[in-house]
């Protein structure tokens, strides 16, 4: 089922996974070979989710990769839906199959 408004995952990321591991961000950011700064910026909801960062997060035990990326692209696809769109079009029904 489809959240009506996904969380960005950086949120789980300080809300969740920081506490849980008793870690600041930069001790994450420092175990996982990431820039702090970029770190803080994810996980205060300013960046998204890179494949690198979900794959290091998976290799640290932190979640699996996919998931983190799925988490983003509910995120990222929610605030596209949010954001004005201009008129389309719509083609002809079509059968890919």
């Amino acid at each position: 089922m489809v959240m009506f408004d996904p969380p960005h995952p950086g949120e789980t990321l300080r809300e969740d996974v920081l506490p849980a591991l008793g870690i600041s961000i930069a001790e994450l950011a420092r175990r996982l070979g990431f820039a702090r700064e970029t770190l803080s910026r994810i996980i205060h909801g300013r960046a998204p989710i890179s494949p690198d960062l979900a794959v290091r997060l998976e290799r640290a035990g932190i979640g699996r990769a996919r998931t983190w990326l799925g988490v983003q692209i509910d995120y990222d696809l929610r605030q596209a839906e949010r954001r004005p769109q201009p008129p389309i079009e719509p083609f002809a029904r079509l059968s890919l199959g």
